[in-house]
């Protein structure tokens, strides 16, 4: 049987998807920790060497990501008002395509999603949406025409699902892109990396709830783990500058074996590297 395409997603210039085999290059979404730089304060010392807002985003969008991300870490519903007035003051200093996230906290992001985007003055990507969310953010985002990452917890079955109820709210299957979510390296990467096999193999299959383009955030997961952030250890272990960033691009290099076409990265340096694997 002849392999489907992936369905392809328009973002500006760019197209993410449209790939019938896993013979293609992902597209790399270099992404800050924006609202409270401290989060990532290491990688904000090591490779920017400010904390200027602005003058991070215009860093940032000096590298060669595709995309920039901005994560808008706020500790509660009470600083949406303030996230909101960061996003339209960095707006006009954001050349690149854009793409927004909330907290990963879902009594938070039912509020703060839809309110920034409907701050936003571009066709942008907003992540994420889940099955506790979905109702909140869906609308929103429908009204703007913008594209939605919609996270599943590590399950074929429930990421088609959210993708069916999220278009039966109005979200067109052309502006999805499918976070089945992943543990970081040694942390639950070869479970993740099974479910985003599983789920571009029936895109290829012609399933057409799941056939979206897959975005990865693994490398978040991998700074998470002690290893990556504790200088704790023997000096066999090596210096933790490096081990950090060899533990990004390892998972990395292994989400986008099993086809992703938008990985997020955290490191600056990462995405130059990266970027050569498929030059």
């Amino acid at each position: 049987m002849n392999a489907h395409s992936i369905r392809t997603v328009e973002l500006q210039k760019l197209h993410i998807g449209g790939e019938s085999s896993l013979e293609f290059k992902p597209l790399f979404c270099l992404e800050l920790s924006i609202f409270n730089t401290d989060e990532n304060f290491q990688i904000v010392k090591d490779y920017y060497k400010t904390s200027d807002r602005v003058e991070l985003i215009k860093l940032a969008g000096n590298t060669d990501c595709d995309i920039l991300g901005l994560k808008f870490n706020i500790e509660e519903a009470g600083q949406v008002d303030e996230a909101c007035f960061l996003l339209k003051k960095l707006l006009p200093d954001i050349k690149k395509p854009l793409m927004i996230r909330g907290v990963n906290n879902d009594a938070i992001d039912r509020i703060l999603l839809p309110t920034l985007t409907q701050t936003l003055d571009r066709e942008s990507i907003v992540a994420f949406a889940n099955e506790n969310t979905y109702k909140h953010i869906v609308p929103a985002v429908v009204e703007g025409g913008h594209i939605l990452v919609l996270r599943s917890p590590i399950d074929i079955n429930l990421a088609k699902e959210l993708n069916i109820l999220s278009s039966d709210l109005g979200q067109p299957l052309d502006k999805i892109l499918i976070d089945t979510d992943i543990g970081g390296l040694g942390y639950g990467l070869e479970y993740g990396y099974s479910i985003m096999e599983k789920v571009k193999l029936e895109g290829f299959s012609g399933d057409e709830y799941l056939n979206m383009p897959l975005i990865s955030f693994v490398t978040e997961e991998s700074l998470k783990t002690k290893e990556a952030k504790s200088d704790g250890y023997s000096e066999s272990w090596g210096d933790l500058k490096t081990r950090a960033s060899m533990f990004e691009i390892s998972s990395a290099s292994a989400v986008a074996a099993t086809g992703a076409n938008v990985i997020v990265l955290n490191n600056p340096q990462s995405v130059k590297i990266m970027k050569g694997l498929f030059a």
